[in-house]
């Protein structure tokens, strides 16, 4: 009986070796036996039988559409349906779209807070996005990491090449700035409407 190791089984699955432990901890795809350092190893047999009908990966496929204000509206129903068609046609399971409306630094937009909370609970098994920079502006690549902790599939529809260091240097203090002066004007804005009621 020819047993195999995790990374040979899942190269002959063609999944990560990530999705093979996730499988193991669901009881989808168990392991033969373990080794005595503890390595698992799977039936050829098994594995070979498998082939081409190897269990999804539980859980569902979350859309997260985000814009900045309230003028973008009609953006985010856009956005919102150009993420859920291309999952429809990719043939992806148990679709929910979340949305948000608010600043990329805003780290606790409604949206945004449900969905970690759904990753945290190991419920999502793919997170589709437009752009890195509709989830955060900054900060985004910690939540990627914890996409890949957790074996969440990030998939962004439209991946654009790193900005050069000059670009991200000039365009970050230009957010930072937009955001804290809408903040301030918003805030000076309620103070005069409270003194003309008064």
């Amino acid at each position: 009986m020819r047993l195999l190791s995790i990374g040979e089984t899942a190269t002959q699955l063609g999944v990560a070796v990530g999705t093979l432990r996730r499988w193991h901890r669901q009881g989808l795809l168990l392991p033969s036996c373990r080794t005595i350092g503890g390595h698992r190893r799977y039936r050829h047999d098994t594995v070979r039988a498998a082939g081409g009908a190897a269990p999804a990966a539980a859980g569902k496929t979350v859309c997260y559409a985000r814009v900045s204000s309230h003028d973008q509206a009609g953006q985010l129903e856009t956005q919102a349906s150009r993420l859920q068609k291309h999952c429809v046609e990719a043939g992806f399971a148990d679709i929910e779209v979340i949305s948000d409306l608010g600043s990329g630094l805003n780290y606790r937009k409604k949206g945004l807070q449900r969905l970690l909370q759904e990753i945290l609970r190991g419920r999502v098994a793919r997170l589709v996005l437009v752009t890195k920079d509709r989830l955060l502006r900054f900060g985004s690549e910690l939540l990627f990491r914890i996409c890949e902790f957790f074996h969440v599939e990030v998939v962004v529809l439209d991946a654009v090449p790193d900005a050069s260091r000059e670009q991200q240097l000039t365009e970050d203090p230009v957010e930072i700035l937009t955001v804290f002066s809408s903040r301030l004007y918003g805030s000076r804005s309620r103070k005069n409407l409270r003194a003309l009621a008064g």
